[in-house]
């Protein structure tokens, strides 16, 4: 493993004064705005927010992005390279929440009973018990998910789009508090199974993780240093409970949305679906429904995170990427060209005028 994969945080680097090449243009880093819930909720984010930010050095926009997931009650499908602390970031989430955390190794011989569970004969009465897999716990890896035959990606569907299991004649609701990660590795293709259409928009944003600056790699240095010999880690601020959670998601959907930023949201789909001129020859099929849905909750978690209690559309720009990159099918001239989805987003938010 690389080394801020396998390092672990004393908390005594403070990561928030090192730029990162992942944080997103404009933005003061993970941490939250000021709150103005009676409850403190916002500060508890911030405290979570800011702990993270010193675990997880240069990968600002990924904790962020977690974040954002866990406050709209969706699902994550991170790509980079390895060792840029893609599980380390979810592990070190799952410590500051109070849920349980399972990681599963996705690999070309795992089974679908390996990820949802499976019935278990009872000799003792002849009966046939179910044994819960790893897919009911709250904070779920999937590392690697690629690396798995379709029949085990699509054990995924109906837990992460119906956030329930049936087996058999049986029906298992999931924990209310319920977050998938998955992870890509983009360098090595061979023996892996590309995810279909119909998975990938059952995740909320497609976040790609990148290399983190110099500084931010000298600070790694300097957190794996002081691990390694007697420094303790940074242990978590007040964990965040399922109320908390609950308390932000309901905050994040009463904030203010405006119909001009609501048609906006609504007109960058359809642009998608109706691509005009360049984009005409780029896109082959646009974003589904779930794509304004998702762009709706994350411009709204976004600018409540920012302090925010009005949604603007710079959040609805600054979350485009990541709720439309993986939600847009390219045509075989635009791949030829070797135009990519990010450069899909960026000529259709340049089409559609801004309110």
């Amino acid at each position: 493993m690389m080394i801020n994969e396998a390092a672990q945080a004393d908390g005594q680097v403070d990561a928030r004064s090192k730029a990162a090449p992942n944080q997103p243009p404009g933005r003061s880093g993970c941490r939250a705005g000021p709150s103005r819930l009676p409850d403190g909720v916002r500060e508890r984010v911030n405290a979570v927010a800011d702990w993270l930010c010193g675990r997880i050095i240069g990968q600002d926009a990924l904790i962020r992005r977690l974040l954002m997931a866990m406050l709209c009650g969706g699902h994550l499908l991170v790509e980079g390279a390895p060792g840029l602390a893609k599980t380390r970031a979810i592990k070190e989430l799952a410590s500051a929440v109070e849920g349980d955390f399972h990681r599963i190794q996705f690999t070309p011989d795992l089974l679908p009973s390996d990820v949802t569970g499976t019935e278990v004969y009872r000799p003792e009465d002849g009966s046939f018990s179910f044994q819960r897999g790893p897919v009911f716990h709250n904070l779920l890896l999937a590392d690697e998910i690629n690396r798995a035959p379709a029949k085990v990606q699509s054990a995924l569907l109906e837990a992460m789009g119906e956030h329930q299991v049936s087996v058999g004649r049986e029906t298992f609701p999931l924990p209310d508090l319920f977050l998938v990660m998955a992870t890509q590795n983009p360098i090595e293709q061979e023996g892996t199974y590309p995810l279909p259409e119909a998975q990938l928009d059952r995740f909320l944003m497609h976040v790609n993780v990148g290399y983190p600056d110099e500084d931010a790699e000298l600070a790694i240095l300097h957190l794996v240093r002081g691990e390694s010999g007697s420094a303790k880690a940074a242990k978590p601020p007040n964990r965040l409970d399922e109320a908390a959670i609950f308390s932000a998601r309901d905050a994040i959907l009463s904030l203010h949305m405006a119909e001009p930023v609501e048609r906006y949201i609504i007109a960058l789909v359809m642009g998608s679906r109706h691509p005009q001129g360049e984009l005409a020859q780029w896109i082959e099929y646009g974003a589904s429904p779930r794509g304004s849905i998702a762009l709706d909750q994350c411009s709204r978690a976004l600018a409540w995170l920012e302090g925010r209690d009005f949604v603007t559309p710079d959040d609805v720009q600054e979350v485009a990427h990541d709720v439309l990159r993986h939600r847009l099918i390219l045509s075989f001239e635009a791949e030829a060209a070797g135009v990519t989805a990010q450069d899909a987003v960026d000529a259709l938010i340049a089409q559609v005028a801004v309110p």
